[in-house]
């Protein structure tokens, strides 16, 4: 399982709109660095942020630390609502 296909299990293990969940992975300047973008619905943005960003935080860790594991790139992932 790559970097966006965890992203994408995770959150959307977290959402109640299965289908308006997009993931993405973009191209960074700094080629030690991916860049993951996650869009949900509006809806379902406290769920994916949580009480003082606790969730978000979760989530960037456990794919940060699968990214060590197999690619040692750092992982940025940006979370925005459409």
């Amino acid at each position: 399982m790559n970097l966006v296909e965890l992203t994408e299990f995770l959150i959307k293990s977290l959402v109640v709109n299965n289908e308006e969940v997009s993931v993405k992975e973009f191209e960074s300047d700094d080629e030690n660095t991916i860049l993951i973008q996650v869009l949900v619905s509006q809806d379902d943005m406290g769920r994916i942020i949580g009480k003082g960003g606790k969730i978000a935080n979760a989530v960037r860790t456990l794919v940060q630390a699968n990214s060590y594991m197999k690619e040692n790139k750092k992982v940025k992932i940006n979370i925005d609502s459409f």
